[in-house]
């Protein structure tokens, strides 16, 4: 049972890791670099990206910062691994946070933003980027910032559950529910 609840934390940190490490490489590279550009580079640009970037591999992880918690959650509910599991909820309720921000920020701005047309076809840029630009970017910083909290208490629950694992085979306790044999050494 610890290597299933060890994996599905694994999970949970990996996919919170990615996605705040991507909504961080954003606010560091692809926003900047954008900024710099010209109305119609930034519309086309941000266009094409919020259609390539739902794809299994982004779908996979950002689903997972809540999904995969859920699980390692669900997974650590005995007592005997309730430190952990503090740890886990609160890194669930900073990853469902960090979502909302997106599904309730940075979604419908994409939404409005592919609304607006192609890109050739829009009478005023300028006024389609002001409505996107400055509040996207704002929220992009925010969910990267909650994303990486999240990754850092899910750091500490595995921290912790490596602590708990380690006391409890050095006190030669059964640490997955199962008897344990002991070695004729």
């Amino acid at each position: 049972m610890f290597a299933l609840r060890i994996a599905a934390l694994v999970l949970a940190t990996l996919s919170t890791g990615l996605i705040a490490g991507l909504f961080y490489g954003y606010a560091n590279s692809v926003m900047l670099a954008l900024g710099r550009s010209d109305d119609r580079t930034l519309v086309d640009v941000m266009q094409k990206i919020n259609v390539v970037i739902i794809n299994p591999w982004f779908m996979i992880a950002f689903m997972g910062t809540v999904g995969f918690t859920v699980l390692a959650a669900l997974l650590h509910l005995g007592k005997d691994v309730r430190t952990t599991l503090i740890w886990i909820v609160i890194a669930l309720v900073v990853n469902v946070i960090a979502f909302a921000v997106t599904a309730g920020m940075n979604v419908p701005l994409n939404d409005q933003l592919a609304a607006a047309g192609d890109p050739s076809q829009i009478v005023d840029l300028a006024a389609v980027r002001a409505q996107f630009e400055s509040s996207w970017v704002r929220w992009n910083i925010v969910r990267a910032l909650v994303h990486t909290l999240a990754f850092l208490v899910l750091i500490g629950a595995l921290f912790v559950a490596g602590m708990q694992h380690g006391r409890s085979e050095a006190a030669g306790e059964p640490a997955t529910g199962t008897l344990v044999a002991a070695s004729g050494n």
